[in-house]
């Protein structure tokens, strides 16, 4: 069998992931803030790129938008295209006009800020809340304790999930400390005599009869039932602890209520999340029966090229030992051209899908949410022209504002139930007719799911008892069982 060499041609189609590419994706997905990073970021490794004040933005910017991009930032994409054509990019032309390139730049700035900016200031975003530790060890700090006590406790403490529980027994951290089991059991008494009430215990009963003992509900009634019959408060069954305390049935209601007052999770209140102004991406406002697309740019740095490096290339001229310099500046021009034209392309493309989603979602801009439509990202994509990754890019983690409230961009899209009327509704509607009905039950009667199913058929919404036990979980709402109130008339 012989063997030999051949040359063939062969033709065939393959997909590049061209640097130009992978930074235009990248930055189609961030948020403002990840972008805003990214930018300066970009403006530190990139001697070339230098950010516009704002005086001298507003010199130049004639202050009008197209598909929500500034007419200067227009005129700074054509002074790139038109640096492409000089520099011969793509054609294997290695020398270009410095002179024209940089009489192209000497003005243009690129604006991504806002002059109408409702943004709060960072003193209401960077405050911190105190943790539960921390507030712990505040209060082990001001108690009468020996020296060793104060060791103990600070194990104890540190031992303290976020619900405010202690996690570890007696005899680890008397282990851990090397001291006597009764002198841990000595300070843990203590601590549980710290803010939050019922903080350090080590199960549910505990907690509670700590609680009942600062209400100062020791030897009644209230602590018989914590000790011995919480499950009969779980299941609700009052009739029947009534009976086996042989009292009245309001002296148990009564008894309920107190302890349904208490906090089964102490820690919590100082493990809540902070919460957070949210800066929209993008503004719709409402102007006669249209509705307006502004996108919001406030903050972001306004780029330009450099202008010190019209001197360097000046002085450059006819310097063969320049020739490093100047490739060096070239791969920083073109570098700075990419950010630019990904920017611009960025929020072009954000500006195509909000202006989409708004068309399909008119109707609950104008009327609220019972009139959201189905949507899914293939309507938005085959109406302006995209693929579907590139429209679940643009909605990820993105915030509009509109005269309805500020929505998560990827709200407007979701799946649709039937009608018995051959019409479809969004989920999310039906959600919030739930949501509605539950509002306005008996509390001493819920209503169950079959019953909630039943009066959304009389709406024309036939929707199977277990989807609404679904989306009744996905709202956090417990079931009519849970959620059934005694009114105790006294």
């Amino acid at each position: 069998m012989a063997f030999e060499l051949k040359q063939t041609l062969k033709l065939t189609q393959q997909l590049v992931m061209t640097p130009q590419l992978q930074q235009a994706i990248k930055l189609l997905q961030l948020t403002k803030l990840e972008l805003v990073e990214t930018i300066n970021q970009e403006m530190v490794e990139n001697p070339l790129l230098e950010e516009v004040t704002t005086d001298e933005y507003e010199e130049n910017s004639p202050g009008q938008e197209v598909d929500g991009v500034a007419a200067v930032e227009r005129e700074e994409i054509k002074a790139v295209e038109r640096t492409q054509e000089l520099t011969g990019e793509g054609d294997g032309k290695e020398d270009f006009d410095w002179g024209a390139y940089l009489e192209d730049y000497a003005t243009a700035g690129t604006n991504y800020g806002r002059k109408d900016s409702d943004s709060a200031s960072w003193d209401n975003l960077l405050t911190k809340n105190p943790s539960l530790m921390d507030h712990l060890m505040w209060q082990l700090k001001l108690s009468r304790l020996t020296e060793l006590e104060m060791k103990v406790g600070e194990q104890i403490i540190g031992n303290i999930d976020q619900s405010g529980y202690l996690v570890a027994t007696l005899s680890e951290i008397s282990v851990q400390e090397g001291v006597d089991e009764a002198i841990v059991e000595s300070v843990l008494k203590k601590v549980q005599e710290f803010d939050p009430p019922g903080v350090a215990a080590r199960d549910l009963k505990e907690c509670l009869l700590l609680q009942a003992g600062i209400l100062g509900l020791s030897n009644h009634i209230v602590e018989l039932i914590i000790k011995e019959h919480l499950k009969y408060l779980e299941t609700k069954n009052y009739a029947r602890l009534a009976r086996k305390l042989k009292i009245p049935l309001s002296e148990v209601l009564q008894s309920v209520l107190l302890i349904t007052s208490m906090n089964p999770k102490p820690g919590n209140i100082y493990n809540e999340e902070k919460t957070h102004i949210i800066i929209p991406d993008v503004y719709v406002y409402k102007s006669g029966n249209e509705y307006r697309i502004v996108l919001n740019d406030d903050g972001m740095p306004r780029l330009r090229i450099n202008n010190m490096y019209r001197e360097i290339l000046s002085g450059a001229k006819g310097n063969p030992e320049a020739n490093n310099s100047k490739r060096y500046i070239k791969e920083k021009i073109q570098s700075a051209m990419w950010l630019i034209k990904s920017i611009e392309q960025r929020q072009q493309t954000i500006y195509k899908v909000v202006e989409s989603i708004v068309k399909f979602q008119k109707a609950f801009l104008d009327r609220g949410i019972n009139f959201l439509k189905p949507l899914v990202l293939r309507d938005v994509a085959e109406d302006i022209g995209m693929h579907e990754s590139t429209i679940s890019r643009v909605v990820t983690n993105k915030y509009t504002h509109t005269p309805r409230g500020i929505f998560l961009l990827k709200y407007f899209f979701g799946s649709s139930i039937q009608r018995t009327n051959g019409d479809v509704i969004a989920s999310k509607s039906v959600k919030e007719e739930i949501k509605r009905i539950i509002s306005k039950e008996n509390p001493e009667k819920p209503y169950s799911d079959l019953e909630i199913a039943e009066l959304l058929m009389a709406s024309d919404i036939s929707i199977a008892r277990r989807t609404i036990a679904k989306y009744r979980d996905m709202m956090g709402i417990l079931p009519s069982s849970r959620r059934k109130k005694i009114i105790l008339t006294l």
